[in-house]
């Protein structure tokens, strides 16, 4: 029995299963995957009408203004959000797996206080290893893997998961996580080939129309990749219609709890595998029928993926007995103040081929302090965004635009600190942390990470407190790579004994 197992034992018996099933509320979780906040349209999208369904459901509920994950790439961040732990707390760095979790994860949470858990589509993404111990996985239908590129697949999948908690008898957690807009965008594989793609979304865009970030660059290049993206935004919005209807159609709508988000933004560069700005910002939204008034907007809290367990389990009244990083934010969803909002915390360590590139962040409404202790000018980042037409472009302007080839430059191999205004500058493009102008506020958030790392035993605490030294942050970055590799090693001959077999 695992340590997370022995936990959960103590757990049931210290919470007492004493609350009426039909006074605890079903929970509904939808995510999607790599959509940028702004991308939504009562978040601010440039281009109409990419999600009239997210749209639809935001009126309904609460929408949080300052809503952020802790890392721009999925498997970290979504065992983040599920651990209710940092990733140099969970185990999760990057795409590795946890096979002796010291911590529960939020479904064994849920079970231990008799909730029924379903999940459909990113489950390896979702769990610290696999199989994990969800009770039902909906991403076989009949013995056959259900699409997750068909907006249909998300209805079916979650009218099964209804049934299902139906049949146990018992309150659900069901989780729905929607592929779009992860690539391969709509309509196109990953090496940009076009193809007959038959899960058309309701509506599509041509490059022409499509907004372009700022942190891009106008070239017919990007515009295409946009268009796909924003394609493939609109699919998503098709998908959660799609779920939201197979829970009207239960009967059920009234007694569930919605949240929805997206697990970072954009597969692009500057936005996915970062901790900038459009890197984390989430646009979160709540429904909670007759808890919450329909069209509430909280501008003024931070919340973040990391306080997602405390939250849940105070929403259905469990009281845990483990520990989290993050904490419940259910007094802001009854219209109470909490104090201590005013800021988050990211981290983000490696990529999806190991490559250890280890980040920290601290940002608040207007400022955003990014820390890279890997960065020495010679060490080159490694990240799924280099195979965009983005950034292939981005490099061929490189050769003959100067202004081009700084950007690249940047990108690539980053400063080890930079400091951005989000209010004036969310696309941060102007690093001020040279600044005198901003000094105090520099010193504030250095401030504020430090202490975190203190508090949280942030394993990148030595590189914070010597970011004056290089030898000392390299060698944190070599120590973690050196432990990267050996991973990636053991999978490789893993893959080998497989194939052999």
């Amino acid at each position: 029995m695992t340590y997370a197992r022995s936990l959960l034992i103590l757990f049931s018996m210290a919470i007492g299963l004493n609350l009426a099933t039909a006074d605890r509320p079903d929970i509904l979780l939808i995510t999607v995957d790599d959509m940028s906040c702004d991308s939504v349209g009562v978040f601010g999208a440039e281009l109409a009408d990419t999600t009239p369904h997210i749209d639809s459901l935001a009126a309904q509920g609460l929408q949080f203004r300052y809503a952020h994950v802790q890392v721009g790439n999925c498997m970290p961040g979504r065992n983040v959000m599920f651990s209710g732990l940092f990733s140099h707390n969970n185990g999760v760095l990057g795409f590795n797996q946890n096979k002796n979790p010291h911590y529960p994860h939020l479904s064994d949470l849920l079970q231990a206080g008799g909730y029924y858990t379903a999940i459909f589509g990113k489950v390896g993404h979702s769990s610290p290893y696999l199989p994990y111990a969800w009770d039902l996985n909906l991403d076989k239908e009949k013995g056959e893997k259900l699409h997750i590129k068909d907006p249909h697949s998300y209805y079916r999948a979650t009218k099964r998961g209804i049934q299902a908690g139906r049949a146990a008898d018992k309150p659900l957690f069901l989780n729905v996580n929607v592929s779009d807009p992860h690539k391969p965008f709509y309509g196109v594989n990953n090496k940009y080939k076009v193809f007959e793609d038959p899960h058309k979304p309701s509506k599509l865009f041509t490059p022409e129309e499509v907004p372009i970030p700022r942190f891009l660059f106008d070239d017919p290049a990007v515009r295409l990749e946009l268009a796909h993206y924003y394609m493939s935004v609109r699919r998503a919005d098709d998908c959660v219609g799609e779920v939201l209807r197979a829970l009207e159609e239960s009967g059920r709508a009234e007694n569930t709890v919605v949240m929805f988000f997206s697990d970072h933004g954009m597969p692009l560069p500057w936005a996915k595998t970062a901790l900038y700005h459009h890197s984390t910002h989430t646009p979160w939204l709540v429904r909670w029928p007759g808890k919450i008034e329909p069209g509430t907007v909280d501008e003024k809290n931070m919340i973040s993926a990391v306080d997602l367990p405390p939250t849940l389990l105070d929403i259905v009244g469990l009281k845990p007995t483990t520990l989290f990083d993050g904490r419940s934010f259910l007094p802001l969803l009854e219209g109470k103040p909490q104090e201590g909002r005013n800021h988050i915390i990211k981290e983000y360590n490696e990529n999806v081929g190991g490559g250890s590139h280890p980040m920290r962040g601290v940002q608040t409404k207007r400022f955003l302090y990014l820390f890279n202790p890997w960065s020495d000018g010679l060490n080159k980042f490694k990240t799924a965004t280099t195979s965009t037409l983005s950034y292939r472009k981005m490099r061929e302007m490189a050769s003959t635009d100067p202004a081009m080839a700084k950007r690249l430059h940047l990108f690539d191999h980053r400063v080890v600190e930079e400091l951005y205004d989000v209010e004036n500058d969310p696309d941060c493009l102007h690093n001020l942390i040279d600044d005198p102008e901003y000094g105090k506020k520099l010193n504030q958030l250095r401030g504020t990470l430090e202490d975190w790392m203190i508090k949280s035993k942030d394993t990148a605490l030595a590189a914070f407190q010597n970011r004056h030294r290089p030898e000392v942050m390299y060698g944190h970055v070599a120590k973690l790579q050196a432990e990267s590799d050996l991973i990636q090693e053991a999978k490789r001959e893993a893959k080998k004994l497989a194939k052999a077999d």
